[in-house]
């Protein structure tokens, strides 16, 4: 299981720096179009994502005890979202064994 979600989270990692790299390379951020940012669903889905990102923030406050790694990896997921989600899950995931039971991931880490 173990090396199933390396190689996923591997995948999201990849597939979204190539896709905000190719994004940012036609359009800057800050050219994005008026009447985009103001349509109904580009704002209902900034608040699904982001939402998404305080769900997986909340659990990575859980597992984290130091009050510098929860501020910093809550400043990476606001500013960089799935790219650092998945580069959490890679840091996570490259830690444990690849034998290890699921419940080492998800659970707090044990000092």
């Amino acid at each position: 299981m173990i090396w199933l979600l390396r190689f996923a989270f591997g995948g999201v990692l990849i597939t979204m720096l190539c896709v905000t790299s190719w994004a940012s390379m036609l359009v800057p951020l800050w050219h994005t179009p008026r009447v985009l940012v103001l349509h109904p669903w580009f704002i209902a889905t900034l608040f699904d994502c982001y939402f998404g990102f305080l769900t997986f923030f909340l659990w990575v406050a859980y597992r984290e005890s130091s009050w510098l790694a929860r501020a910093l990896w809550l400043i990476a997921i606001v500013a960089l979202g799935n790219i650092a989600m998945s580069g959490y899950m890679l840091i996570a995931l490259w830690r444990l064994p690849a034998s290890a039971p699921i419940e080492r991931l998800l659970l707090r880490h044990q000092a």
